[in-house]
């Protein structure tokens, strides 16, 4: 799955995006495994899907951003 850059990312600070690529061959029943797959495992969710006139679907997953440090639970040492 790629992880890049989408136009307007920084003006979202909540949310980090993922484009992925479907090809044409994969069944509409595999690729929902496949996101099924992506939003149980790594926490992401649908947010934009395009179909093309090749067959291939474009999709935008999205999930929350976490924080980069999380901080320890009170009485625990880290």
């Amino acid at each position: 799955m790629n992880t890049g850059g989408r136009a307007g990312e920084d003006a979202d600070p909540d949310w980090e995006y993922a484009p992925l690529r479907i090809p044409s061959d994969v069944t509409r029943i595999n690729a929902a495994v496949r996101l099924a797959l992506h939003a149980e495992y790594g926490g992401w969710e649908l947010a934009r899907v395009r179909r093309y006139t090749d067959g291939t679907r474009q999709v935008l997953l999205r999930r929350r951003r976490r924080p980069a440090d999380p901080l320890p639970m009170p009485g625990l040492i880290a």
